[in-house]
């Protein structure tokens, strides 16, 4: 994990935030040392970020993890899938290879996930499917490591900090134990509408600069909704078989398309190309696009036109921040795996869940609450709509009700 070491202060300061750009107000949760492991002496989180980023690459990483998730009720879940009902498992990392598997135990079989060779594929046990594709390229990798080797002073650190303290709240390194290693765990949340996230923490080693734990609350719940963490962690090269394991051959085969990185003009062409507001996009439409002004109180913010998957679609936004609700019009035979219609009250499975399905106007929809958001899919007419955001699922129905 070179993260902490290779990354440009922006770029993580950046990632902090964006874990949580819009989580609500800052709940605390106070973070100490738990299994009365060492604790690293307190400073400042500009001279604990430049520490980390200032420590030697590690030659390699294996670690025993526990991932938690809880994002989706029990009841939802058929069957035992580490994806989504979390589990214990183990990682390995070598960062002059480039090489990284992740294992996730279960009764229904182990879920891997593993990248190697410029490639990458992810086993899901429960659907027994492989996901298989390249790793996108790099641009401008030379330039880019030398701009990585280059370490920020704290005082440029402190700076970023500064900015960044206008749009979020954040904790000092609080000083912490993780899995017997010292280390600096910083807490995140903005300052505006964060919907129902409530903060995200990281936990990094003191000495090392090696993320040790993960975790996102939801609002007003002190139990985290997402977190992985090590348990049992060790430094040292790794062996090169330990990535030399193969999918299940009974797997089913998925090729997933990863974009390439696109070129300067690609990118200047893209910008030029984007194409916004309502009459715009309904233009390139071939169904008419639903966009009041207002949804369920909320302002719209913007109508964009989408290319999904070569089919013109529509994204409307509404309100801000998490708090706000997206809506994705599509022409729906282009809209693989929303459902069609069937009898109300009538649940949809696919890989390990068990949507509920309510009625939007005579339509059937499906929807997936969880902890952090809802997500709510339904076909009227010939136009296949998704309504999601960070609002408890009444709050979705009633916006789906809405258009």
């Amino acid at each position: 994990m070179r993260f902490l070491r290779t990354t440009s202060t922006q770029r993580l300061l950046a990632t902090l935030a964006g874990i949580v750009i819009a989580v609500a107000g800052g709940t605390a949760i106070a973070v100490a040392a738990s299994s009365g492991g060492p604790v690293p002496r307190p400073q400042k989180l500009a001279d604990a970020v430049h520490s980390a980023l200032g420590t030697p690459t590690v030659p390699g990483i294996s670690a025993r993890i526990t991932f938690t998730n809880h994002l989706i009720s029990a009841s939802n879940i058929q069957g035992s899938d580490p994806l989504l009902q979390g589990g214990s498992g183990r990682v390995w990392l070598s960062p002059s290879t480039h090489q990284l598997r992740l294992e996730l135990q279960s009764d229904n079989g182990d879920a891997q996930a593993v990248v190697s060779g410029g490639h990458f594929w992810v086993y899901d046990p429960g659907a027994n499917t492989v996901y298989e594709g390249a790793v996108p390229a790099r641009a401008n990798t030379k330039r880019s490591s030398a701009r990585h080797e280059t370490l920020p002073s704290v005082s440029q650190i402190q700076t970023n900090l500064n900015k960044l303290a206008q749009h979020i709240n954040f904790s000092g390194a609080i000083p912490s134990d993780v899995a017997g290693h010292a280390a600096y765990t910083v807490q995140v949340s903005p300052k505006h509408d964060g919907g129902l996230l409530g903060d995200a923490q990281l936990a990094w080693d003191a000495a090392r600069g090696v993320p040790l734990r993960f975790a996102v609350y939801a609002r007003g719940d002190g139990t985290p909704v997402l977190e992985l963490k090590a348990t049992n962690i060790s430094f040292g090269r790794v062996p090169a078989s330990d990535f030399s394991i193969k999918p299940p051959s009974s797997a089913k085969v998925v090729r997933v398309s990863t974009p390439a990185t696109p070129t300067h003009a690609a990118r200047h062409s893209s910008k030029h190309a984007e194409v916004t507001g309502s009459a715009a996009v309904q233009r390139h439409l071939h169904f008419t696009l639903v966009a009041p002004k207002t949804l369920v109180g909320l302002p719209r913010q913007s109508v964009s036109l989408l290319d999904w998957a070569g089919s013109p679609a529509a994204l409307v936004t509404y309100g801000q921040n998490l708090g706000g609700i997206v809506v994705v019009e599509q022409d729906a035979s282009k809209a693989h795996g929303l459902p069609s219609g069937t009898s109300s009250g009538s649940s949809e499975h696919a890989h390990g869940l068990s949507l509920p399905t309510v009625s939007i106007g005579g339509a059937t929809a499906r929807e997936l609450d969880t902890a952090l958001g809802t997500v709510l899919t339904f076909t009227r007419g010939h136009v296949a709509y998704t309504v999601l955001g960070s609002v408890p699922a009444a709050a979705a129905e009633a916006a789906a009700r809405a258009l």
